[in-house]
């Protein structure tokens, strides 16, 4: 299982949600360290950078980078967080 960071700013993000959407959060990310290819999170690279995008609901993303052994964890948010990276 990959070693999983937390920057600042993912963890300021992950306070600003919802109690129901930090559950979502919690769950996807269990996914994404276990089988970052869970169908459910939907991942895939985030077009012109080199973030990773995975879904926590339809509106929640997860916005990380990975290395064969790390994942490194950069924004959490609505769907316009992308704006904010």
């Amino acid at each position: 299982m990959p070693v999983v960071i937390k920057t600042k700013i993912f963890n300021d993000n992950f306070l600003q949600l919802s109690p129901d959407e930090q559950k979502q959060t919690i769950k996807a990310l269990r996914f994404l360290a276990e089988n970052p290819r869970h169908p459910s999170l939907q991942t895939h690279k985030v077009e012109g950078t080199a973030f990773i995008e995975a879904y926590a609901n339809m509106d929640i993303r997860i916005i990380f980078e990975r290395t064969s052994d790390t994942i490194v964890l950069r924004a959490v948010g609505h769907h316009n967080i992308l704006k904010n990276i």
